[in-house]
């Protein structure tokens, strides 16, 4: 038999879990069971490859300690990890005990928490420990405590032994009918795979500075597309232009798919027109195909921001006035 503890603590010296684990795995090393423990703070940069260490395991005990609220970053990142990357047929047979030590408060729903995660994975929970350890010497020299761990550790190499099965929950239910985070239909050896990708650093970089690279490449061939005669929509806000007595206003209105925003100036009887970066009192965003159906006149720049296919911020004074000025 072979148990794998994965302890998601600091490694403090004075941490209490760190002293329940050795007495359990005296216990369980005494019954002939190989035991293999990881500290995830030593593994941190590949957290995401652990669930692969379940291959040649009966049986696992997760291990945290609760220093002010929650099972701690190491921990969730490794249920994480399971979630994403580990081996849901191997998981399902694989007996687990929580073991939750606090210093603070919140032991019981630390425990808890270990145990719903690994009904919803799929595996077999086993009743855990949890305690409340004000002085760490006064716990070590407590025979009844020390009575009660191993009590735990045997409870544990019996379920393994035995293949005592548990009643179902409604965990298993919440994974079938509720949960609906997207998973990748992997095989072990796939997955294994993935989970040594995402743990290297390097990988993950030059695959962030490529996709990087692509999006700077498509938005440049987009950008493309403005030319100064052959800027689109340019000659119809031109040939659309009524006159406004009195006033005067810039509009800068981003087109998706375009590099640079539309600018719009007016100035009594004078119109600008060009795509391009400038200060403007109303600032606008839209699809292309909605710029479309405005210069063809089947909206109105009103109708387009008050139905969200336009955002606008600014003067809406201001803004009211492109269906005046511009007569589609």
């Amino acid at each position: 038999m072979k148990v794998n503890v994965y302890y998601g603590g600091r490694g403090l010296l004075d941490d209490p879990t760190l002293y329940v684990l050795d007495k359990m795995e005296d216990v369980l090393k005494e019954l002939r069971v190989k035991v293999e423990r990881y500290n995830i703070y030593e593994h941190k940069k590949e957290i995401a490859t652990l669930p692969q260490t379940f291959k040649d395991a009966d049986g696992i005990i997760l291990a945290t300690t609760v220093e002010w609220l929650g099972i701690g970053g190491y921990m969730q990142q490794f249920l994480d990890a399971c979630w994403l990357y580990g081996d849901k047929e191997k998981i399902s047979s694989l007996y687990m005990q929580p073991i939750v030590m606090s210093t603070t408060y919140g032991e019981r729903e630390g425990e808890l928490t270990l145990s719903n995660a690994w009904e919803i994975l799929g595996g077999q929970p086993c009743p855990g420990l949890c305690g409340y350890v004000e002085d760490l010497v006064s716990f070590q020299m407590n025979n009844e405590y020390t009575l009660i761990i191993e009590k735990k550790a045997e409870n544990l190499y019996r379920m393994i032994s035995q293949k005592i099965k548990s009643l179902p929950s409604s965990n298993s239910a919440v994974k079938q009918t509720v949960l609906r985070t997207q998973q990748l239909n992997l095989t072990p050896q796939e997955s294994e795979q993935l989970s040594k990708y995402v743990s290297n650093d390097s990988y993950v970089k030059q695959q962030k500075e490529d996709i990087e690279e692509l999006a700077s490449m498509f938005k440049d061939m987009l950008g493309k597309n403005t030319g100064d005669d052959k800027e689109p929509f340019v000659k119809e806000f031109q040939s659309h232009f009524v006159v406004q007595d009195d006033f005067k206003a810039s509009y800068s209105i981003s087109i998706e798919g375009y590099k640079n925003p539309l600018y719009i100036g007016v100035n009594d009887d004078k119109l600008e027109v060009y795509y391009g970066q400038k200060d403007a009192d109303v600032y606008g965003r839209m699809p292309a195909s909605v710029m479309q159906s405005i210069v063809d006149g089947r909206m109105t720049f009103q109708r387009a921001f008050m139905t969200g296919d336009m955002t606008a911020k600014g003067n809406f004074k201001t803004l009211r006035m492109l269906d005046q000025v511009f007569l589609f």
